[in-house]
């Protein structure tokens, strides 16, 4: 399938189409969503925001500083209205889908069902048929590999969806926007960085699969609740033994040395770590 890709130009043109900001909780999508208001402030931008329900306490706390900035309301979407079953007290999007969807296999790089589910599917219900522009947060010096793309050459791009009314863009890249540009965007705005980068190196759900191990160890010491959470959804089913980390259960990562978090690669899902 040929993805459609829009120069920011040409989308900002387009005064019948829908303009949809997909924001993370990261930095690079959280300065995007600062950038555009600040470029085109003429446009109606919509801010979204797929929530899992199982996302770091940082990252509801940033999204509530950049709203705050913004002076916009970011639009908070679940899978929960997908599924069609009532809210509860500590039942999340995610516990649903992985016990009464996908019978309680746990998500992996290799089976991403998460990304499909929680963050995707939302966003898709959030937009509909409308025709409408996605504003992706690809930084001019990265070659990701995430959710949907590759990152090699020649391959399609980062998408966070392939509907056909769907369309990507890449303001970073047409503007030549860095990781330097982006953090002086986030310290201009006065939001800086969201404080999980205190001792993690992306966005996304607290259990995610691609996390470091230095990173466990730091969900341990920053939130030794979120952790043992996450060691009880670990589990053995007809003979394997299923964990967040490959080959590891978190009670192997309590007991290994405290290891350096190193700085984020470019494997992960856009749509989640941008």
């Amino acid at each position: 399938m040929t993805i459609s890709i829009a120069h920011i130009d040409e989308a900002i043109a387009d005064k019948d189409a829908r303009h949809i900001v997909p924001v993370s909780g990261g930095k690079d999508s959280s300065a995007l969503a600062v950038y555009l208001r600040q470029r085109n402030p003429e446009v109606k931008f919509e801010y979204v925001f797929s929530d899992t329900g199982v996302e770091l306490p940082e990252t509801y706390d940033y999204l509530d500083r950049l709203e705050n900035v913004l002076g916009i309301q970011i639009h908070r979407v679940s899978a929960m209205d997908l599924f069609d079953v009532p809210e509860k007290p500590g039942r999340t999007a995610f516990d649903i889908a992985l016990f009464e969807h996908f019978a309680g296999f746990l998500p992996s790089p290799r089976a991403r069902w998460c990304t499909r589910v929680m963050k995707i599917a939302p966003f898709e219900r959030f937009v509909g048929t409308d025709r409408a522009y996605s504003y992706i947060g690809i930084r001019a010096d990265e070659n990701r590999s995430g959710y949907l793309g590759t990152g090699t050459a020649g391959a399609k791009p980062v998408v966070i969806s392939e509907r056909p009314n769907i369309t990507p863009v890449y303001p970073y890249r047409d503007d030549a926007i860095d990781i330097a540009e982006v953090s002086r965007i986030l310290d201009s705005a006065g939001i800086g960085l969201p404080d999980y980068y205190e001792w993690r190196s992306r966005s996304g759900c607290y259990f995610c699969f691609y996390q470091q191990i230095g990173e466990w160890q730091g969900l341990k010491e920053r939130h030794p609740e979120l952790y043992e959470r996450a060691k009880k959804y670990e589990t053995i089913k007809r003979g394997r033994q299923y964990t967040w980390v490959d080959g590891r259960s978190l009670d192997d990562v309590e007991r290994m040395p405290r290891r350096t978090v190193r700085a984020k690669n470019e494997d992960g899902c856009a749509v989640c770590h941008l």
